[in-house]
């Protein structure tokens, strides 16, 4: 057979039921809408770094993403990839179908990548964002086999399934006005006490991504794991070079003055490079840094911003769930002032707690959507509870057009034209401009011929829809 050698293809043979088919998968490149069995329409996508051959094992690292985009979160770890030497793959997921066949659709996935290429058996990984990240957090525990993910925003999705025989490399990735960090950091106390290896990076930034470096980071540190666990070779100018990068890093933020972080991430590096190097000198810096005042002070006041938000989080919950029972929707007032009291935290003078007013919104926010996706899969939906949860968005996130269509539409369904009305203006005045939009929105065909609705149209968007003139009755 004649050989081919190039930096940007490779052609595979492979016998699949009982004929041999020629497959080409490009280098550098994702390839998706591969096929897991012939059987089956599941897919996956897949990417080969650059430098993939035939001639080593490699390490796999799944990328979930379960609205159906697993190619664009491919592209976020396409970089880290080439960096770290990883295949990557991720199988099409819904969050429409039950875990259990998703959980299904990915096994057999990484069964499919294993029959085409050499994977190292030991070096199968999970990764994911925010709720592809609590799916990412299950397949260590569930799938034989897969011994490490990076969740992105996310915490350990269920500590009960946890089984200290089964032990898995768990890297969380966060920054700290997400409001998984807290919940993060609790459960390194409880990886900890399992003995699993853990790491928690926080990322600069309010973006739902951290930059690609972070990500690196996470695929390095399970290399250096692999190799302090000896499942594959140590390289020391590898470790070396990544222990240099580290303290670097430990510098960069003492020079910045972020000492929290700073001793935060020595206790990274000294569970990582534990099996590696000698950490005595890096111990012996900690606890310099933990002696100093400044580092005290931080420590303080950032545990009494922890203690004030673990409160705060009961009572958002508590009201939360009472009002949804309850229909409760005098209380909106009172969820508005609490939005305006977490503005007031971050627009504050006080670090701790500007983190703290962001972490409050998010966890108010995803609260909220947990009720809606809880009532909206139930038999008989509670059509009061959704709409309070509906206007309850639009207190806390004013800007997200969403929810005021929603409730418009779900008020004029029930004949409320006053609360739809109010809505509608609510929503121009935000200044939404997608005139079709309203007047193809559900439930609402008697609402837009009414004059009220077009009034307020023609007042935000000029000409509306329909002229309507009612006119008296003249004896």
């Amino acid at each position: 057979m004649k050989k081919i050698y190039s930096l940007t293809f490779l052609t595979l043979f492979c016998a699949i039921s009982a004929f041999s088919q020629q497959m080409v998968f490009q280098k550098g490149e994702i390839i998706g809408n591969l096929s897991i069995t012939d059987s089956t329409e599941n897919t996956y996508s897949i990417y080969l770094p650059k430098a993939f051959s035939m001639d080593k094992e490699w390490p796999l690292l799944m990328v979930f993403d379960v609205e159906g985009n697993e190619e664009k979160a491919l592209s976020m770890f396409m970089l880290a990839a080439e960096q770290e030497g990883y295949v990557l793959a991720a199988p099409k997921l819904l969050d429409t179908v039950s875990l259990t066949k998703n959980m299904m659709v990915s096994t057999r996935a990484i069964q499919k990548i294993a029959s085409l290429f050499p994977i190292k058996r030991e070096r199968v990984y999970a990764a994911g964002e925010g709720e592809a990240a609590q799916f990412a957090n299950l397949m260590p525990v569930l799938v034989q086999g897969v011994n490490g993910v990076i969740s992105i925003n996310a915490s350990l999705t269920n500590r009960e399934l946890m089984n200290t025989k089964n032990p898995f490399h768990f890297v969380g990735i966060v920054n700290k006005e997400n409001y998984n960090y807290p919940f993060l950091l609790t459960d390194a106390k409880l990886l900890d006490r399992y003995k699993f290896s853990n790491q928690v990076l926080l990322y600069d930034g309010t973006g739902m991504w951290p930059s690609a470096s972070y990500i690196q980071k996470g695929m390095q540190l399970f290399t250096l794991d692999a190799m302090g666990r000896n499942w594959i070779s140590k390289d020391s100018g590898y470790i070396e070079k990544a222990y240099q990068e580290d303290l670097e890093k430990v510098d960069q933020l003492k020079e910045i003055g972020d000492l929290l972080w700073a001793e935060q991430y020595m206790t990274e590096m000294m569970s990582i490079y534990g099996a590696l190097k000698n950490m005595d000198s890096l111990r012996s810096e900690q606890k310099d840094l933990r002696r100093d005042k400044s580092f005290k002070v931080m420590k303080r006041a950032e545990n009494a911003a922890f203690l004030k938000e673990s409160m705060l989080r009961e009572d958002y919950q508590y009201y939360m769930e009472d009002d949804v029972y309850t229909h409760n929707f005098n209380n909106l007032g009172w969820w508005n002032y609490q939005m305006d009291e977490l503005d007031k935290f971050i627009s504050g003078s006080k670090p701790f707690e500007k983190q703290m007013g962001h972490r409050l919104k998010g966890y108010v926010n995803a609260l909220a959507e947990d009720n809606i996706n809880i009532i909206s899969s139930e038999e008989v939906i509670d059509e009061d509870a959704l709409a309070f949860l509906y206007m309850l968005k639009t207190i806390l996130e004013p800007d997200n057009h969403e929810f005021y269509l929603n409730t418009i539409s779900l008020s004029a369904k029930n004949d409320d034209f006053g609360t739809s009305l109010f809505y509608l203006e609510e929503l121009l005045k935000t200044g939404f401009k997608d005139k079709e939009k309203l007047y193809s929105l559900e439930d609402t065909a008697l609402l837009r011929i009414t004059p009220e609705f077009n009034e307020l149209v023609s007042k935000y968007l000029e000409d509306a829809r329909y002229d309507i003139k009612i006119e008296e009755n003249r004896p």
